[in-house]
């Protein structure tokens, strides 16, 4: 397989085709064969000031210019080490001095080398006026070879491309590597099959490339570029046809029992299902009664009733005679579905106990912590199918859970799953067959977002919700007002007084420690300063202690470091009133179910995604009461952060704040940093921008996928596939 790969591909090493320096500059960023090398593209393009005369520029001008070298002097330079290299150069009228500070005396040799009396040359670069002599310089600037033809003149006004740097590499060495792998172009690999790239008309790879690293126009960097970022969909979508091809040969339980379980829950609801989840239900129901696995992501907003669909179609597993699992991202949130389950099924979930319905099962919980007895009596109880429902952690996962006839797996909160950690649960069906896979998530993903990071799945949405509770408001809170700050602490302490809880959710554990998320990226030419540190449970727990508006409240702390038990004791005293302010991390952010907590504080706020705070928000007003969620931020008022939090405080759901996150921040993050899986390898597609060249992909993939379904006649698709899964999750078994 890898050499029909190498010999197909031509996945050319760079250390035959560089120089030691470029191919440590290109190994540096992860860059070691021709076709890798091909696709790193440039982060922008610098486009040179218009050819001048040196008789027009100004001071703080920025400049381009046609000279000759006509003088080359070097001086020590007095306060510190190292020497001062001044090349006068001359447009045939005006003069200017080009001033290089130099460290090493072999730099100053290399540009001497490159800077003989008499060499023709383009200079660019930003004027300034020498000090002591008040003449005009350009210090350290950018210069190459000229010749005196169309073509050089042409090639002097060239866009010019800049690519990431590490502080021991230098932009010209990029550039060099680069430019020498452009004339191997025909030595790339070719992905997109030559039908498609002239039906959509792309350029063919070797001269998009070309475009891409050495333009002659920016107009030209753009048809370049187009070929890479169709050729990215096209693979990414080509992954997503074969799982679905295989899906469609691979049989699975057909789940068209009609009850007894999922009847007898729907006659003991306390509530009547919205429209939304009985036509959402219906349509799960009808995929999950096929026999090939099925697929399908249910999205929803907080609150808007997902569990109770995924509960009714666990129900119809266990009625047809199999198993179904629940698997959650923390035994936090474990510990929660499993009360939230056994609380709604009662004695239906009490298979042989005297209490129990007689057309009862039983509920199982399975988590990595458990103590080895409980674990071995779930395990016995999960293998003779004693148990229709499993509730757990990635431990279900492991080879050791063997299931008597698993036929539905459902997963909460999508984003915290690698696309391949479901395949694995694909290996736990009875007899040669794959269970059906429902994933959940309170974070909606706009549609063209979910064609290019989950586009195996049918995406199916609740847009409504039952209606049985208050509701939060949201509001930032700004330190530097300390009347705000004040009544936010006020706010706190009179819904505690009124009986009520409050949740407080700092960025990491321990002040000194280094847990703390890294706050989102700031541009280093805004001027912005960086953020203080983040504030820690532990202090702020003791801080809180001390303030009078919350004199007398029961407080307590909920973080990573503790055991499952600890963690459990705390949430078992916050569900029964014994915790008026639990101050935690994001091990909150999502199932932890508490109707009487209504105000939810994130300090800090600045440092958390659009996800993560509106799943904090949505861990208050669950009950009756009305909820208030306050961001507490230190960014200056009026700032870009400062409007960012307020956005998020004013977005009606979480629809609205998935665009608004998407928008931000890209697809590469759009479902959260624990993601494992495709979208956080994207490089060159922009799901908002290039939403129709992600239709157009998605159509001739799955057309090449439908005629090959192997990819026999693709061995380059085949051998993209392979790099770009093993890119997305290198330690995930591939199925």
């Amino acid at each position: 397989m890898a050499r029909r790969r190498e010999s197909a591909r031509g996945s050319m090493p760079l250390s035959e085709l560089l120089e030691s320096k470029e191919s440590r500059a290109m190994a540096s960023f992860g860059v070691r064969d021709l076709d890798t090398m091909m696709r790193f593209a440039p982060r922008r393009y610098t486009t040179p000031a218009p050819l001048r005369s040196l008789h027009e520029v100004q001071e703080g001008e920025e400049v381009s210019a046609i000279v000759s070298v006509v003088d080359v002097k070097e001086r020590r330079m007095r306060s510190r080490q190292g020497s001062i290299l001044e090349v006068v150069v001359s447009d045939g009228i005006e003069s200017l001095t080009l001033t290089f500070f130099l460290a090493k005396q072999h730099l100053v040799q290399w540009h001497r080398n490159q800077l003989p009396v008499g060499k023709h040359i383009v200079v660019r670069g930003t004027v300034g006026l020498n000090k002591q002599t008040h003449e005009p310089q350009i210090t350290h600037p950018l210069y190459e070879d000229y010749e005196d033809t169309p073509e050089g003149r042409m090639r002097a006004q060239r866009p010019l491309p800049v690519y990431p740097l590490k502080k021991t590499i230098a932009q010209r060495t990029m550039r060099s590597a680069t430019e020498k792998g452009v004339e191997f172009g025909d030595r790339l690999s070719r992905p997109v099959p030559a039908e498609v790239v002239a039906r959509r008309g792309l350029l063919p790879l070797a001269e998009a490339v070309r475009k891409v690293h050495v333009p002659w126009t920016l107009a030209e960097t753009r048809a370049g570029l187009a070929h890479l970022v169709f050729e990215e969909a096209f693979v990414l979508q080509a992954i997503f046809a074969q799982r679905r091809a295989q899906d469609a040969r691979t049989p699975a339980p057909a789940l068209r029992a009609d009850g007894p379980l999922q009847p007898a829950f729907d006659e003991r609801l306390p509530f009547e299902l919205t429209a939304g989840q009985r036509e959402v239900g219906g349509q799960i129901i009808d995929r999950i009664r096929q026999d090939h696995p099925t697929s399908v992501l249910l999205q929803g907003d907080v609150g808007s009733g997902k569990t109770v669909i995924a509960l009714r179609a666990m129900l119809r597993a266990v009625d047809s005679g199999h198993q179904a699992a629940l698997l959650a991202p923390t035994e936090v949130l474990a510990e929660q579905h499993y009360r939230t389950l056994t609380a709604l099924l009662g004695d239906l979930a009490r298979a042989g106990q005297l209490d129990g319905h007689p057309d009862a099962t039983r509920v199982r919980l399975l988590t990595g912590s458990q103590r080895t007895a409980a674990r071995r009596e779930t395990l016995l109880d999960v293998t003779s199918g004693q148990a229709g429902i499993v509730v757990g952690t990635h431990a279900l996962l492991t080879e050791s859970v063997e299931f008597a006839s698993l036929a539905l797996v459902v997963i909460d909160e999508q984003h915290r799953f690698g696309v391949d950690h479901r395949r694995r649960l694909r290996t736990k069906g009875p007899a040669g067959t794959s269970p059906h896979v429902v994933v959940m998530t309170a974070t909606p993903i706009p549609r063209t977002a979910a064609l290019a990071t989950v586009g195996d799945l049918d995406v199916l949405t609740l847009h409504e919700s039952p209606g049985m509770r208050a509701g939060v408001e949201a509001f930032v809170v700004h330190e530097s007002n300390p009347k705000w700050e004040q009544r936010m602490w006020q706010r706190a302490g009179e819904e505690i007084a009124a009986g009520r809880q409050v949740f407080v959710v700092c960025a990491r554990i321990d002040e000194a420690g280094d847990d703390a998320p890294a706050p989102p990226p700031m541009d280093p030419e805004s001027g912005a300063t960086p953020l203080p540190v983040a504030r820690g449970v532990t202090e702020t727990a003791e801080l809180l202690a001390s303030r009078r508006e919350l004199a007398g409240a029961r407080i307590g702390i909920l973080h990573g470091r503790l055991s499952t038990e600890e963690k459990q004791h705390v949430m078992d005293r916050v569900v029964d009133g014994e915790i008026d302010v639990l101050v935690a991390t994001t091990v909150i952010e999502v199932g932890v179910d508490v109707p009487n907590a209504s105000v939810m504080i994130v300090l800090d706020a600045e440092r958390f995604g659009v996800s993560q705070l509106h799943q904090l928000r949505g861990r208050v007003g669950r009950g009756r009461h009305a909820g208030i969620a306050f961001l507490d931020t230190r960014a200056v008022e009026g700032s870009e952060t400062s409007q960012h939090l307020q956005r998020v405080a004013s977005a009606a759901d979480g629809f609205a704040l998935a665009e608004l996150d998407l928008r931000r921040r890209g697809a590469g993050d759009l479902v959260g940093e624990e993601q494992s899986g495709l979208q956080r390898t994207l490089k060159h597609l922009d799901v908002i921008r290039d939403a129709e060249v992600i239709e157009q992909a998605r159509e001739d993939a799955f057309a090449v996928v439908e005629a090959d379904p192997a990819l026999s006649s693709h061995p380059d698709l085949a051998g993209s596939i392979e790099d770009r899964l093993r890119d997305a999750d290198p330690d995930v078994e591939r199925s």
